[in-house]
């Protein structure tokens, strides 16, 4: 009875601490439902050897097969990298290491041989080393809204850009630091096996399909000449050419949605990043997209990285059901299939031997 007198008298003293409109009691009683007074059904399982021993074999039994899978199926994509950073003086573009310092376009040329065919379409990648896209303020040095095609943002772009918002008086359109370390490297390939037939790069579909039709956007304007709506801003400041000239030759393909721009703007999250430049398609399906021999990769040296202790790749891959290359996945099932099937094991042992004995102490008489 005093736990009630007291309940109702703390009741009572919140019922008192208030009053509402019209004069009604406040009060911070919760209501007396199943949910506020935590009477709603709840399930407890109990941990027993019968139910554990049997879900970590399972466990096992399933994550060992699914990994063994999915590294069989990495393993199988094709992959040939190309560094051609030059930082080794034997290199033929170790003459380029310096020349892009003082903004002077180097080209060089790597000879390679492909051992094996790449049978399906092939995706060619450039990969970059020691560059941190994921820096705060680099990732927030951006304006989505001019990148979206809003006019006043075109004129006036996000103070988030500076210190690459406005040169020489005018706004940069892109501006922000992300557009303005944008990559430049052009790349060729050509296939000496076969008298130095050019490789066909689609330069196409490369890009979200979201980025490229709803998130970037060129902006509208009396007219669709691209030079004339972006006649008042300036280019960022590393770049050869204004943004309306990444593409001249494709109208689909060029300003704020050239899709090179669009994948660069989608900032990588480590330091060693690939993002893919060129698609190399069938164009038999008895003949694959490119098959062993000798190839030539001619490189417009054009984007500095020895300023940060930078590393450049080309990179050729085809793709599986799971995506690119990338054996960690595999490992990773494996890795803990094995660990709870040898727990399993463990623990078994441990039950048979110490599970049925005997633990209530021997009182003697």
């Amino acid at each position: 009875m005093a736990m009630n007198y007291n309940a109702k008298e703390e009741d009572g003293h919140h019922n008192s601490s208030g009053s509402g409109p019209g004069g009604t009691v406040k009060s911070r009683k919760p209501d007396n439902t199943a949910f506020k007074q935590q009477r709603l059904p709840a399930w407890q399982p109990i941990l027993t050897a019968g139910t554990v021993l049997p879900a970590f074999f399972v466990i096992g039994i399933i994550f060992i097969p699914i990994g063994i899978g999915i590294l069989v199926t990495s393993n199988n994509i094709r992959e040939f990298e190309i560094d051609y950073t030059g930082i080794e003086p034997d290199s033929p573009c170790h003459k380029c290491l310096n020349a892009t310092l003082s903004g002077a376009t180097c080209y060089c040329t790597i000879n390679f041989t492909l051992d094996y065919a790449f049978e399906s379409t092939v995706f060619m990648y450039y990969g970059l080393s020691n560059f941190y896209q994921n820096h705060r303020r680099y990732v927030k040095s951006r304006d989505d809204s001019q990148l979206n095609g809003d006019k006043s943002s075109l004129t006036n772009p996000s103070k988030e850009c500076e210190p690459y918002r406005t040169s020489d008086n005018k706004p940069i359109a892109p501006c922000g630091a992300i557009a303005n370390s944008m990559f430049n490297d052009s790349l060729t390939l050509y296939n000496l096996s076969n008298g130095r037939e050019k490789i066909e790069l689609k330069k196409n579909g490369i890009a979200w399909w979201t980025d490229k039709n709803v998130k970037f956007r060129n902006p509208t304007g009396n007219t669709s000449d691209l030079q004339d709506i972006f006649k008042d801003t300036t280019k960022p400041i590393n770049w050869q050419k204004p943004v309306y000239q990444l593409d001249p030759q494709d109208p689909s393909n060029n300003g704020f949605v050239n899709e090179d721009f669009i994948v660069w703007m989608r900032t990588a999250a480590l330091p060693t990043f690939r993002k893919l430049y060129r698609l190399i398609e069938k164009k038999d399906a008895t003949y694959p997209a490119l098959p062993p021999g000798n190839y030539s990769l001619e490189i417009e040296y054009n984007y500095p990285v020895i300023s940060f202790d930078g590393r450049k790749r080309m990179i050729l891959s085809t793709i599986s059901w799971m995506g690119g290359k990338n054996p960690f996945l595999g490992i990773a099932y494996i890795t803990v299939g094995s660990i709870c099937f040898f727990l399993g094991v463990v623990l078994l042992i441990i039950h048979h031997k110490y599970g049925n004995r005997n633990t209530s102490a021997d009182i003697p008489n």
